[in-house]
């Protein structure tokens, strides 16, 4: 029997928080920021900083528009994402059955 690889799990999603954001997105078709900040249960700081490594990963995209001239940031999970996760999960189902 081999020994699962664990370096094989992606970096960009094993994080608790980018894991929260993607099971998130993963659930609705796309997301505000504020919403995403309460589900996850962080602060907006945090939230942005692995915002932006997901979207530097191609996982989200991020649309950003004014609406009564405030600022509104749009997240969705990408193609990309969802096959990343999607292995990533599989990944975690193989390391489970070992």
């Amino acid at each position: 029997m081999n020994e699962f690889d664990y370096q094989q799990l992606d970096d960009i999603i094993h994080s608790r928080i980018r894991l929260a954001i993607i099971a998130v997105l993963i659930s609705v078709e796309e997301a505000e920021f504020n919403f995403l900040k309460e589900k996850v249960n962080t602060t907006d700081g945090n939230l942005s900083v692995h915002i932006r490594k997901l979207e530097e990963a191609g996982y989200i995209s991020v649309s950003k528009d004014f609406v009564d001239r405030k600022p509104k940031t749009i997240y969705a999970l990408s193609n990309k994402g969802k096959k990343a996760f999607e292995l990533y999960v599989q990944r975690l189902e193989k390391l489970i059955k070992k």
